[in-house]
């Protein structure tokens, strides 16, 4: 069989992420070349360089490739995070809840939502079936300094700066083989509406492949200007559509902790990111341009960490919310921005990268003929991870109960709910969620038809269907409880003398351990990949 050929179009995260991850699983690590992988990057387009956070599934990409932990952690001031921390969610008062990565299922039957429900709701939901809130409000480290002895492993992913992610990615792959070429993308030959042949750089160079690898971020060079694939706007449902960012370094403004967990701060028109590395913290608001001025959006990121940070460069940034309607046409797959972006509440930018790539390696056409099968099939999958995210997003505003400013007000109406989380909180009115809620995205109340609930945007009229692949009823539970699901309703049903919230003896005798054993966060960074010590600064304003 001939030795097939991918073209990547686009550097940064999403286009080395991909390369890599190929290289990995098809050539097993470059010890075998049975694709030709060749990626091409423009030296003139700068990269969207913000703190990243990332989620569990980052580590399975990194033993693929091949990467020791270690070293990565040291080449993109990488920390870790067991966590994301969600400050001022359900009212502007200083309160918050976790949403973990590491919890217990009670066995045989999980009744952790039901039983918590019928008590006094005293202690959050999350620390009655997870340690790791406690531990990261701790500040402790994920990993023990020396051996593990701790029975089961805490789960956790990473913050790291994604710019240094793409170089350390980069070396690593071309060092086994990836081909990298440094041109801009001049023009596309195309044999019909839907086959890329060649793409033609600024160098005078024609490069052939038989699979072309779009990421190109929002521009969509192949995919969109070339293959015409049309975008689904998904604003509707949330409303923001530009952040601000600021890097604040540690020399200046260090903390006196490196939080193990990544903290997002509902402000008056969105969201704050704080995501700590090695050196610096990155901030960003999330925020809605209908609610807020550009001026007013900056203030308020100032604000958040106090003063002191006038000298500091801002930028920002416009995104849309949606899907390409299809990431794989005719020889072409989107991966990244091209194909699609979600505002990043629960860390999946890098995510969908990672899936993308992940999904083509295990769909990878091998022979023309089955292009369109696995097209076909990849899109679904895709489609279905992309609903998934959207609803679980969508959850987290819809579920506020702040009323202090009109952006609140507004995520809160009726129509900024997607029809299949409608159909989920109904159901969820009924019975706490459970694994078998995801086999089968048919509710009471929901349309008999499928295209009647929210069609696919393609040749695929079938309604999505959250599989629970990403968020499991565990996951949701934890946003649910943790912004106040049911709270009249329980309180209406149950009386107000309930007992008291009990937690299981195994997280207790966790926690007691964690005291013991584990070192803090600043701590392990510093004693085993050389993270220097700061002088300790001032706490951020903003912080909860």
């Amino acid at each position: 069989m001939q030795q097939r050929k991918v073209l990547i179009v686009g550097g940064g995260s999403a286009g080395w992420m991909t390369a890599a991850y190929l290289n990995g699983a098809l050539n097993k690590q470059g010890t075998e070349q049975n694709v030709q992988i060749e990626l091409l990057e423009s030296p003139d387009i700068p990269r969207i360089s913000v703190g990243e956070a990332t989620i569990p599934s980052m580590r399975h990409l990194l033993a693929v490739v091949g990467v020791d932990e270690r070293e990565f952690m040291q080449a993109t001031d990488a920390t870790f995070k067991q966590s994301i921390k969600y400050c001022n969610w359900v009212h502007n008062d200083n309160s918050f809840y976790h949403h973990p990565f590491t919890s217990m299922r009670v066995q045989p039957i999980d009744r952790a939502g039901s039983d918590w429900l019928k008590s006094d709701r005293s202690i959050p939901f999350m620390e009655t079936c997870s340690a790791q809130p406690i531990i990261c409000e701790m500040g402790l480290a994920p990993l023990m300094l020396g051996k593990w002895d701790m029975g089961s492993r805490l789960n956790y992913a990473y913050h790291m700066n994604a710019q240094k992610f793409a170089d350390y990615l980069r070396d690593f792959s071309v060092a086994r083989g990836v081909v990298h070429t440094l041109a801009n993308l001049a023009d596309v030959e195309m044999q019909g509406s839907d086959k890329i042949v060649a793409v033609n750089t600024d160098q005078q160079q024609r490069i052939t492949a038989d699979l072309f690898v779009d990421c190109t971020g929002f521009k969509a060079k192949l995919i969109e200007e070339k293959l015409n694939v049309g975008f689904e706007d998904c604003s509707q449902w949330l409303l923001c559509d530009r952040a601000v960012t600021m890097h604040l370094p540690y020399d200046q403004f260090y903390p006196g902790m490196v939080r193990p967990y990544t903290t997002a701060t509902a402000l008056s028109a969105g969201w704050i990111w704080d995501i700590p590395m090695q050196n610096q913290r990155s901030v960003g608001y999330v925020h809605s341009s209908q609610f807020i001025s550009k001026e007013q959006a900056e203030q308020e990121m100032r604000a958040y960490q106090g003063a002191g940070t006038e000298h500091l460069q801002a930028r920002f940034v416009d995104f849309k919310v949606g899907r390409r309607q299809g990431n794989w046409r005719g020889n072409c797959v989107a991966i990244g921005l091209s194909g699609g972006f979600i505002e990043p509440l629960e860390s999946t930018g890098l995510y969908l990268s990672d899936l993308g790539a992940v999904l083509l390696a295990e769909h990878f056409p091998f022979d023309d003929q089955d292009m369109e099968v696995l097209a076909g099939r990849y899109n679904r999958l895709m489609a279905n991870r992309f609903y998934e995210i959207l609803d679980f997003i969508n959850m987290h505003y819809c579920m506020t109960k702040r009323t202090d400013t009109a952006f609140w007000r507004e995520v809160q109406k009726p129509e900024r709910i997607t029809e299949r989380l409608k159909a989920k909180l109904a159901f969820w009115r009924i019975k706490p969620p459970s694994a078998h809620d995801f086999q089968d995205q048919w509710y009471p109340g929901m349309a008999t038809s499928a295209t009647e609930i929210q069609p696919l945007p393609s040749a695929d009229s079938r309604a999505a269907v959250d599989t629970g692949g990403l968020w499991n009823h565990e996951s949701y539970e934890c946003i649910l409880y943790g912004m106040g699901f049911l709270e009249d309703e329980c309180r209406q049903r149950y009386g107000p003398d309930l007992p008291p919230t009990g937690v299981h003896p195994a997280i207790i005798q966790r926690l007691q351990m964690a005291r013991q054993k584990l070192p803090p966060h600043a701590i392990w960074l510093n004693r085993v990949l050389g993270m220097p010590e700061y002088p300790t600064a001032s706490k951020p304003r903003g912080w909860v």
